[in-house]
C-alpha cells in the first residue's frame, strides 16, 4: 500500500502557459496575417470617417491610413509583448477606438476643420494618452466594481454591438454600395460564413485554426473571378511611404478638447477592461488588477504615441478577441506578428491596397462568425451570475436594452447614414454624444452605475452574514442565536457531521465576521483524529452521480458544478472515477479537493494524481485544508446571498476565506 502510484496516462506539466508559447515562424505569420485581415477594415474606418467630416484631402487621408496602420502595429506589439509594467501580455490587438470618432470630429470642426482641426485633435490625444498612463494603477484598483455581472454584460454588449458592423459589411459596406436587398451580397456573406463553419466542422488541427483566413481568401478569389473584386488601387499606390512625427505640424492644445478626449479615454478604459476579461476567459488565464493596469498603461502609451505619429486614441480591439476564441490559438506572439505585419503594411501602401481589395460582403461574412463568439464569451461569464437575485436581472437587462437601442439607432452601425437618415446623436446635446453615440459606451456605463446603485450604495446596518435580501442574519443576530439556530444556519458549510459548528458556537460572542470564520477553522483543527477522519469520509467522490443528482446536497452540487464535474462525458467520468477509486484504496477516505480553487477539469485530475504519491498523514492534513477552503467558499455564498456588497465582489477580488 505504500508503493508509489503512477497515473495510467501521466501528463507532463507544461513549462509555459499557451499564451506565452512561441509558435514556429510559418504558423506565426499565417495566424498573424489572419488577425490583420480580420482587423483591417475596422482599423481604417476611423481615419476615413474623420477625414471626410473635417475636410481633409485624398492625399492627407492616405497618409492618415498609413500612419494608423503603422502605429497600430507598434501599439499591438506593446500590448502583447509588453515591457516593464506596460502591456497586458495577452493576445490583444490594438486599434483606434470608435468611441473617439464623434468627439474628434467635434473638436476638429470647432477648430476650423482641415489640418488646423487635426492639430488640435492631436494635442488632445497626446495629453489624454499621458493622463491614461498615469491613471492606470488607480483605475485598476477599481476592479472590485467589475464583478461577473458587469464584465459579462460588457462583453456581451461588445459582441452584440459589433454584429451590426459585420451586417453592414455583409450588405456591401457603408456608402453607395450599401444594399441589404442584394442577393449577390448575401450570397458572398453567407457563403463565406458557411465555408468557415464547414472548415471548422470537417478539419482539425492547423486547417481548423485558419478557417477565417481560408474563408476570406476563397471568398475574395471567387469575387475576383466573377468581377466583383478589384485591385486597381494596387498599381496606383506607392511602394514605400513612412509617417514622420508631427507630419501635419506641431499639435495645438485646447482645454475643452483635452477634457473631451480624457472623457473618451475613461470610457475606453471600461471597454479595455471588458476586452481583457474576455480574453482572459478565452485563454484560461486569471485577470488581476495589475493586468488591467498594464493594459491601460499600454493604451496610454499607444495613444500618446498616436498623437505624435499622426494617429488617434488606441484601445484593445474587440473584433480580434472573437478571432482568438474562434481559432483557439492563444499565443500572444501571434498578435505581435500581426503587429509587425501591420507596420510593414503601413510602410508599403501597395500592400495596404491589396488587403483593402477584399470585398465588403466577404469580410462581413467572416466578421459575423468572429463577432458572435465575443457575445458567447459574455454569455459564459454571465453564467456565473446568480439570476435568482433580481438586482442582477435589472442590471443586465437595462444595460443590454440601452446598448441595443443606441446600437441600432446609430448611423455608424445600421447603415442609416448611407440612406441619409438622421441618427440618435441628433437628439442629444453635443456634450453627451460621447456617451449616447456608442451602444458599447452607454451599455457599459449603465452596467457599472447600476452595479454601484444596487450592490454598493445604500444604508449599511452592520455586516450581514447569512440569509437572503429581506431576511438577513446579521452578526448581532448570530451572537444572540441558540445552539440549534446556529447549527441550522451554518451547518451547511461542512459535509456530514456538525460537531465543528457546535464547537464554534462556544466561541461566541464574535467581534466581527472574521472572528466567526476563524471559529470554524479552530474547531476543525482542534478535533481528534478520528473525528476529523469521520468528517473527511462524509465528503462525496469527485464527479459522483449522487452529487449531480442532488443527493449530497445543493452545496456539493454547486461546488463541483463550477468546473462541470456534474456533467462530464462518459470518458472523463470514467477517468475521474478511476482516480477516486485508487485514492480511496490507498488512503481509506475520499479525495477531497476544493474544485473552486482549480482552473479547469484537467487541473483537478492532475492535482489528484499527484496527491496519490503523498503519505497518509500528509493527505489527512491536505484533506482538512481542502475542507477549510470549501467551507470558505460556502461561507462566501452565504455572505453573497445576504450582503449586496459582498455579492458584487464574489469572483472579482480575493476575499477573506477560512484558508
Amino acid at each position: 500500500m505504500s508503493a508509489t502510484v503512477t497515473p495510467p496516462a501521466p501528463s507532463k506539466r507544461k513549462s509555459r502557459h499557451p499564451v506565452d508559447e512561441i509558435l514556429p515562424a510559418p504558423k506565426l505569420f499565417v495566424y498573424g496575417f489572419q488577425h490583420v485581415l480580420a482587423f483591417y477594415a475596422g482599423a481604417v474606418i476611423v481615419p476615413i470617417l474623420l477625414a471626410g467630416a473635417i475636410g481633409l484631402s485624398q492625399e492627407e487621408l492616405i497618409h492618415l491610413i498609413n500612419a494608423d496602420l503603422f502605429t497600430c502595429g507598434i501599439a499591438s506589439i506593446i500590448q502583447s509583448v509588453g515591457f516593464w509594467k506596460i502591456g497586458v501580455r495577452l493576445p490583444l490587438l490594438q486599434g483606434v477606438t470608435f468611441t473617439a470618432v464623434s468627439p474628434m470630429i467635434a473638436i476638429g470642426l470647432a477648430a476650423g476643420g482641415g489640418t488646423d482641426g487635426l492639430l488640435v485633435i492631436y494635442g488632445a490625444v497626446i495629453v489624454a494618452g499621458l493622463f491614461t498612463f498615469f491613471l492606470a494603477p488607480y483605475f485598476s484598483k477599481l476592479i472590485r466594481f467589475f464583478p461577473p455581472v458587469v464584465t459579462g454584460t460588457v462583453i456581451l454588449i461588445i459582441g452584440i454591438a459589433l454584429l451590426p458592423v459585420a451586417a453592414n459589411d455583409a450588405a456591401g459596406g457603408l456608402g453607395p454600395n450599401f444594399n441589404p436587398a442584394s442577393g449577390k451580397n448575401m450570397a458572398y456573406a453567407l457563403g463565406t460564413l458557411l465555408l468557415i463553419v464547414a472548415i471548422q466542422r470537417i478539419f482539425k488541427g492547423f486547417m481548423a485554426t485558419v478557417a477565417v483566413l481560408v474563408g476570406l481568401v476563397i471568398g475574395t478569389l471567387i469575387a475576383f473571378i466573377l468581377g466583383d473584386a478589384t485591385f486597381s488601387n494596387v498599381s496606383t499606390s506607392g511602394w514605400f511611404g513612412v509617417t514622420t512625427p508631427f507630419f501635419f505640424g506641431i499639435p495645438k492644445f485646447s482645454a475643452a478638447a483635452i477634457i473631451s478626449m480624457i472623457v473618451v479615454m475613461l470610457i475606453t478604459a471600461v471597454e479595455t477592461t471588458g476586452d481583457v476579461f474576455a480574453t482572459g476567459e478565452i485563454v484560461d488565464k486569471r485577470i488581476e488588477s495589475e493586468d488591467i493596469a498594464r493594459a491601460l498603461r499600454a493604451d496610454g502609451v499607444s495613444t500618446a504615441l498616436g498623437g505624435v505619429l499622426n494617429s488617434f486614441p488606441y484601445t484593445c480591439f474587440a473584433e480580434n478577441v472573437g478571432l482568438v476564441r474562434l481559432t483557439r490559438v492563444k499565443s500572444r506572439y501571434v498578435v505581435a506578428m500581426a503587429g509587425a505585419i501591420m507596420i510593414v503594411i503601413g510602410l508599403i501602401p501597395k500592400a495596404g491596397a491589396l488587403v483593402a481589395g477584399i470585398p465588403s460582403p466577404v469580410l462581413g461574412g467572416a466578421a459575423l462568425a468572429m463577432f458572435a463568439t465575443v457575445a458567447v464569451v459574455g454569455i459564459q461569464t454571465l453564467s456565473r451570475v446568480d439570476f435568482h437575485d433580481h438586482r442582477n436581472v435589472v442590471i443586465v437587462g437595462t444595460a443590454l436594452a440601452l446598448a441595443v437601442y443606441v446600437t441600432f439607432l446609430s448611423s455608424g452601425s445600421t447603415g442609416f447614414a448611407a440612406q441619409g437618415t438622421k441618427d440618435i446623436s441628433n437628439a442629444v446635446p453635443e456634450w453627451s454624444k460621447v456617451i449616447f453615440g456608442s451602444g458599447i459606451t452607454l451599455g457599459s456605463l449603465t452596467a457599472i452605475v447600476l452595479n454601484l446603485v444596487f450592490h454598493h450604495i445604500g444604508t449599511d446596518r452592520g455586516p450581514a452574514v447569512a440569509g437572503s435580501p429581506g431576511q438577513l442574519i446579521r452578526l448581532s443576530d448570530v451572537n444572540a442565536m441558540s445552539r440549534d439556530e446556529f447549527v441550522e444556519t451554518f451547518g451547511s458549510l461542512f459535509q456530514g457531521p456538525t460537531w465543528m459548528v457546535e464547537r464554534a458556537y462556544e466561541q461566541r460572542p464574535f467581534a466581527d465576521t472574521k472572528g466567526l470564520r476563524q471559529s470554524f477553522q479552530k474547531a476543525l483543527f482542534a478535533a481528534s483524529e478520528s473525528e476529523q477522519r469521520d468528517l473527511i469520509g462524509a465528503y462525496p467522490d469527485l464527479g459522483a452521480e449522487s452529487v449531480a443528482g442532488g443527493e449530497e446536497g445543493e452545496n456539493s452540487r454547486r461546488d463541483q458544478a463550477t468546473l462541470g464535474l456534474t456533467r462530464l462525458d462518459a470518458k472523463d467520468h470514467d477517468e475521474l472515477s478511476d482516480l477516486d477509486a485508487q485514492y480511496r484504496e490507498r488512503f481509506g477516505f475520499p479525495l477531497v479537493t476544493c474544485v473552486r480553487d482549480r482552473d479547469s477539469y484537467a487541473q483537478v485530475l492532475r492535482h489528484g494524481w499527484e496527491r496519490l504519491n503523498n503519505t497518509e498523514s500528509h493527505e489527512h492534513a491536505a484533506a482538512l485544508i481542502e475542507i477549510t477552503k470549501i467551507a470558505g467558499y460556502r461561507f462566501d455564498d452565504l455572505v453573497a446571498d445576504a450582503n449586496p456588497i459582498q455579492s458584487a465582489r464574489v469572483r472579482s477580488v480575493d476575499v477573506d476565506r477560512l484558508s
